[in-house]
C-alpha cells in the first residue's frame, strides 16, 4: 500500500507540472491562475442530488412508498396517492429517502421501522384533506376563469319544437349480435 501511494503522489505531482494538451498549459498553473471556479450546490437538497445517484421510480400508495420491503411515509405523500415518483436515497441509510414528483423535491419519506418515528392515521387524514382543499379551490378558480372568458350560451331548442311531426325519424331498437353469431 505505500507503494501505491508513492507512485499515485508521484503521478499528480508530475501531470499538474506537464504542460496540458488542450490548454497548452499545466494544470497546477490554471489553477493557481483563478480561472476555475467551482460551483456548489445552493442547498442541501441540491447536493443531495449530485451524491445520491440511485434512483428508482415508485407508485406512492395509501400506505405510503413500498421500497425494499419497507414502508415509507410522510403527510406530504398523502397527497400523490396513485402518482408515479422518483426516489433517491444512500444505499448505506435506508431509513430515509427524498422523494421527487415531476423532478421537484416533494419530502423526506422516513421508514418507521428503521429509524423510531411514527406518522399517525389523523396527521395523513389532515394533509389529504388539505390537499383535497387546495385542488378544489384551483379547479373552481379555473373554471371562473374559463366561464369568464367563453362566449354566452344560446338557448337551446327542443327537437320536436323544430322539425313538423311528420319529419321525425322512427326509433330503432336492435339487438346487439356477437361475431360468432
Amino acid at each position: 500500500m505505500p507503494e501505491l501511494v508513492s507512485q499515485l503522489e508521484t503521478f499528480l505531482l508530475t501531470y499538474n507540472l506537464q504542460p496540458h494538451s488542450e490548454t497548452g498549459v499545466p494544470p497546477q498553473e490554471r489553477w493557481e491562475g483563478g480561472g476555475f471556479l467551482p460551483r456548489l450546490p445552493e442547498s442541501r437538497t441540491e447536493l443531495d442530488l449530485l451524491l445520491l445517484q440511485v434512483v428508482k421510480t415508485r407508485r406512492v400508495h395509501s400506505d405510503g412508498i413500498h421500497f425494499l420491503n419497507h414502508r415509507y411515509m410522510d403527510t406530504t405523500l398523502a397527497a400523490y396517492v396513485g402518482e408515479e415518483v422518483v426516489i433517491r436515497y444512500d444505499p448505506r441509510d435506508i431509513a430515509e429517502i427524498r422523494v421527487f414528483h415531476k423532478e421537484r423535491f416533494l419530502c423526506n419519506a422516513i421508514c418507521a421501522e428503521l429509524s423510531g418515528q411514527q406518522i399517525g392515521i389523523k396527521e395523513i387524514t389532515r394533509a389529504r384533506n388539505q390537499r383535497r382543499k387546495t385542488l378544489s379551490a384551483i379547479l373552481r378558480d379555473r373554471a371562473s376563469s374559463v366561464e369568464s372568458f367563453s362566449p354566452p350560451k344560446a338557448p337551446q331548442s327542443s327537437v320536436n319544437e323544430s322539425k313538423p311531426i311528420g319529419t321525425q325519424p322512427k326509433e330503432t331498437v336492435t339487438l346487439k349480435r356477437y361475431r360468432n353469431e
